[in-house]
């Protein structure tokens, strides 16, 4: 098993691990952001990290940032590198922070850990894979969210193990609560 890989699918509890499906219309950012606010009113303890994109004067997104959802801190995730550029504008030093998020969220032993997404990056080998790989490996249940164009990568990282959702704040609850009803007469 490398750093970036699960561990073997057996270890791994299916249903604790859920991931939002969604294309190209959808705003899973949005969506994931509040279904996170709902449960921590609630009273859960929810770790890790969630995307809020910026945007300029005329709406189009410039900037990325992910808010810890331990301490609340924000965290920049994209470099301006020119309108010109077509280079990758994430920022290493804020994957490295936004990483460090998702491990003090497993120390923690927070009820849910949140990794914004499985995209681009992540299916590649990189991004925030291994931090995303140390939660759903570490006993508490994962939320994430794969566009669409990722589903095949995802399917090879988890082993086809887990649970997609669609795009909806029902389907999450729903989630949520078979979830919290296993969890709490299993305890």
């Amino acid at each position: 098993m490398t750093p970036h890989e699960l561990a073997e699918p057996a270890e791994l509890d299916p249903p604790r691990l859920a991931a939002i499906l969604y294309g190209p219309g959808d705003d899973a950012d949005t969506l994931l952001d509040d279904f996170v606010q709902g449960l921590v009113q609630r009273g859960v303890r929810v770790g890790g990290i969630v995307q809020r994109n910026t945007r300029d004067e005329i709406g189009r997104k410039s900037g990325m940032d992910v808010i810890d959802l331990t301490n609340g801190d924000t965290i920049s995730i994209c470099q301006d590198l020119g309108s010109g550029s077509t280079a990758c504008k994430l920022d290493s030093a804020g994957l490295a922070e936004a990483g460090m998020a998702v491990h003090r969220a497993i120390a923690a032993h927070a009820d849910l850990i949140v990794v914004n997404k499985f995209s681009k990056q992540e299916s590649a080998g990189g991004g925030l894979r291994g931090e995303l790989a140390d939660a759903i490996t570490s006993g508490i249940p994962v939320l994430t969210a794969v566009p669409q164009k990722c589903i095949e990568d995802w399917r090879t990282f988890t082993g086809n193990l887990g649970t997609l959702l669609p795009p909806s704040r029902s389907a999450m609850e729903s989630w949520w609560l078979d979830l919290s009803t296993v969890r709490t007469s299993a305890g």
